[in-house]
């Protein structure tokens, strides 16, 4: 039987974190990059271990001004070192509440950039390889992220976004476009009911 990872974005700043917290069983937690720092990463996790959550890291391109939703923002050595900072980050802090960092997922513009970028997708593909807790890679199916996740052996976690509108090669329509993010309950559980009937 198949089943579904609810999964949910948090340490963001969102005023209902708790909440989700209470219905989602892992969670991606930002690490200092677009959001978070350490209180709210440490918050976040004790959150998630009393709620029984997973807990996964969020890395992004190291810029809070634009959210990380910037394209492009940074590449190479420099976005190797941004990351592996904000991974280790939250690593050491689950380690020391007694959790450990289950899949690294990232955010924003760098997930989207990623999924058509062999050597972008390396590098974070390379970060969660060397992430304590030997952490499962998500991202899109059939794309450089899990490509990425092949070649530095790790488990790849496909995901697909409920609340998200897809373009017809399967990638995400971009913000910035109407009707990109889909916000009524009942069209959005109809496309969560529809697909997992299409997985049993």
């Amino acid at each position: 039987m198949t089943a579904i990872d609810l999964n949910s974005d948090l340490g963001e700043g969102d005023a209902y974190d708790d909440e989700l917290l209470q219905i989602v069983s892992s969670c991606n937690i930002a690490c200092g990059g677009h959001a978070g720092d350490a209180d709210t990463m440490a918050a976040t996790v004790r959150a998630a271990l009393v709620n029984g959550v997973r807990v996964g890291a969020h890395p992004a391109y190291p810029d809070r001004d634009g959210f990380g939703r910037v394209s492009g923002y940074l590449a190479g050595d420099a976005l190797y070192e941004a990351l592996t900072k904000q991974v280790t980050n939250l690593a050491d802090i689950a380690a020391q509440l007694g959790a450990r960092l289950t899949h690294v997922k990232p955010h924003g513009a760098l997930y989207n950039d990623a999924v058509a970028d062999r050597e972008l997708a390396d590098v974070i593909a390379r970060v969660a390889a060397e992430a304590h807790g030997a952490p499962a890679f998500v991202g899109m199916a059939n794309s450089e992220l899990q490509s990425a996740a092949d070649r530095h052996g790790l488990e790849f976690i496909a995901e697909a976004f409920v609340d998200r509108a897809y373009e017809a090669d399967g990638t995400l329509v971009s913000r910035s476009r109407p009707a990109a993010v889909h916000s009524d309950l009942s069209s959005l559980l109809a496309r969560l009911w529809g697909s997992r009937k299409r997985d049993m």
